[in-house]
C-alpha cells in the first residue's frame, strides 16, 4: 500500500480549540482518524505528523521523501515565511499538495503571500477539513499520471 505523509505545521495541534469559527471544532486527533479512514478508502496508508518547530518540519519532509509516495502539507503560518520548508518541498520526490483549512485570501493581508505554495503541484485553500480529503483524491490522480 502506498504511503502519503500528511504533515501539519505550528498550532494545528490545537484544532478544535483554536479559533473554531475559522478552523472548525474537529480536534487534531479526530482529523488524524478521518485521514486514516479517507486514506484507506482511497488505497493509501497515512503517516500523520504535526510540528511546531520549523526545522523539525523541514527534517520530516526530507524523511518522508525516503518512505512516502506523496506529501500533503499544511505548513500553517510557516507557509508565509519559510524558504526552508519551500526548499524541502521542492526536493520531495513525489507529488506535493499544500492544504490550508481557511480561505487565506479572505484573511489578513500578510497571509495572502505563501512562499511554500511554489513547492506544491496543487494548493487547496478554504475547503475546511475537507481540503485534506480533496488532497488525498488529488494525490491519487497525480500518482496515476
Amino acid at each position: 500500500m502506498s504511503v502519503i505523509a500528511v504533515l501539519n505545521g505550528p498550532n494545528l495541534a490545537k484544532l478544535g480549540i483554536r479559533e473554531p469559527m475559522i478552523y472548525g471544532d474537529l480536534s487534531a486527533g479526530e482529523l488524524e482518524h478521518l485521514l486514516v479512514r479517507w486514506g484507506e478508502s482511497a488505497g493509501f496508508s497515512i503517516l500523520f505528523q504535526q510540528y511546531d518547530v520549523e526545522g523539525d518540519m523541514v527534517t520530516a519532509v526530507g524523511e518522508a521523501s525516503k518512505n512516502c509516495e506523496a506529501l500533503i502539507i499544511n505548513p500553517g503560518g510557516l507557509s508565509h515565511t519559510s524558504v526552508s520548508i519551500l526548499d524541502a518541498m521542492r526536493a520531495f520526490h513525489g507529488p506535493v499538495v499544500e492544504v490550508h483549512i481557511s480561505q487565506i485570501h479572505k484573511r489578513e493581508p500578510y497571509r495572502h503571500r505563501m512562499l511554500t505554495a511554489g513547492g506544491a503541484e496543487v494548493v487547496i485553500s478554504g475547503a475546511g477539513i475537507n481540503g485534506y480529503l480533496l488532497a488525498i483524491q488529488t494525490v491519487k490522480e497525480l500518482l496515476r499520471r
